[in-house]
């Protein structure tokens, strides 16, 4: 909290545009997609996994959505879109916690196959999306906040509820924190291993109806890079990449705190390829503190 606030006060001397009611909606609706990725990511993370697959997940749900809305209804291409995410999410918890395939390895396997599909799905070329009703789920206001925002919120709420007060949230902190011990005390690992890798699947696919619906095109290119976006909100965040430390609400913080960077970063002309030494340079300063608070 201390870093965002400070993050705020230097953009607001930096650049009067920063502070502006028009800016900070603006800010709100470009962190959604990749705030939304990185709660996902955030139960995968806690259990001390990993999930390279989230961006290529968002892709197939975005030509999903478009090419279903060709010929059907939102009331069918939303369900669709999201339950082919989750299955995506299923077959990288089986192969985690069932074949034993390490997270690493097996996500990324899903990376390329989910983006194979994508592009398979639509022969490569993108799939226009001509549903005013779709597009205003992406682009249009609620109370005054965008509603990718609200989305990305009422995610949030959901997610810090299960994590904080269910038998499920606590028992994702004990297999971070031990998994073997977790293990003799009862918990379901492999079970809900699995479970988590299904959020993180249905996660991605929220964010791809949230892509698909701003764009109002379903592209197979969806996506690419942002789990390593998602990863970097985590960490900055404060989840631990070890397991068993950590919440969504940080990784909220850690969402925000990048948005504002690369917001202050454009309102001042910097280099968008500079912005990317700026972003590298923060996940190492923060990964560097947190192992210095971790061995302390």
């Amino acid at each position: 909290m201390a870093a965002l606030i400070i993050l705020v006060i230097a953009a607001s001397f930096l650049s009067d545009r920063f502070l502006t009611p028009a800016n900070l909606l603006n800010i709100l609706r470009q962190v959604a997609i990749v705030g939304i990725l990185a709660i996902g990511m955030t139960f995968v993370i806690l259990t001390r996994g990993i999930d390279l697959s989230v961006g290529s997940i968002l892709g197939l749900s975005v030509v999903i959505y478009a090419g279903l809305l060709e010929t059907h209804s939102m009331a069918i291409a939303i369900p669709l879109g999201l339950l082919v995410a989750m299955a995506a999410g299923l077959v990288n918890g089986l192969g985690v916690a069932s074949a034993g395939i390490p997270p690493f390895i097996m996500t990324l396997g899903m990376l390329s196959f989910a983006r194979g599909l994508a592009f398979l799905y639509t022969g490569g070329t993108p799939i226009p999306i001509l549903n005013e009703a779709f597009y205003d789920l992406g682009n249009d206001y609620l109370f005054g906040i965008p509603i990718p925002s609200l989305i990305l919120l009422a995610i949030l709420a959901v997610s810090a509820i299960i994590l904080s007060l269910t038998a499920f949230g606590r028992s994702v902190y004990a297999i971070g924190s031990n998994e073997e011990a977790a293990r003799l005390s009862g918990v379901p690992v492999r079970l809900y291993k699995i479970i988590v890798y299904v959020i993180a699947g249905g996660v991605s696919g929220l964010a791809g109806l949230v892509y698909a619906s701003q764009l109002s095109i379903g592209t197979p290119i969806a996506g690419q890079g942002y789990e390593l976006d998602a990863i970097a909100a985590v960490v900055v965040g404060g989840t631990s990449l070890f397991g068993g430390k950590g919440s969504v609400g940080g990784t909220f913080l850690g969402t925000l705190i990048i948005g504002v960077l690369a917001n202050i970063l454009n309102l001042t002309g910097v280099d968008p390829y500079v912005q990317q030494l700026f972003k590298g340079a923060l996940i190492v300063v923060a990964v560097y503190f947190m192992s210095r608070s971790g061995r302390s």
